[in-house]
């Protein structure tokens, strides 16, 4: 009876790269996924921040610090925050003076967060450019 053991041999060599680039995936994707819920938070710490009075509605520079502190370990992380108006029935108005026909003007707090992702294996084919992109909307009280 011949010997087996080269056979095992040359399966092995085929199948450990396919293995180690699908393991690369999951742990790319892992990070990937990782910073999506951490950018997901920090916009929503950003709004919560600035909707707890209309006075917070309007100091942008605390409510990006609120959404930066909250995602502390993502690197390159930015926060854009906006005090934005609208009426009930959702056209936006000036809040500054401006007027809704269908009852009072609302005050929300918009914030966006975003990061790039830097995947440590480079896929071509799947044309990824490692941007994490949030935005959280809330009203102030």
């Amino acid at each position: 009876m011949p010997s087996r053991r080269g056979i095992a041999i040359i399966e092995f060599a085929l199948i450990v790269p396919l293995m180690l680039l699908l393991v690369a995936a999951v742990v790319d994707y892992t990070l990937l996924m990782r910073a999506a819920i951490a950018v997901g938070d920090a916009a929503r710490a950003g709004a919560e921040s600035g909707s707890i009075s209309t006075a917070n509605a309007s100091n942008t520079s605390g409510i990006q610090a609120a959404a930066l502190n909250a995602a502390p370990d993502i690197n390159r992380l930015t926060a854009t925050a906006a005090k934005v108006c609208s009426c009930s029935n959702g056209n936006t108005v000036n809040c500054s003076g401006g007027t809704c026909p269908s009852g009072p003007v609302r005050t929300y707090v918009q914030v966006t967060v975003q990061t790039t992702v830097s995947p440590m294996f480079t896929y071509p084919q799947l044309g990824y450019t490692g941007a994490v992109i949030a935005t959280a909307k809330m009203r102030a009280q």
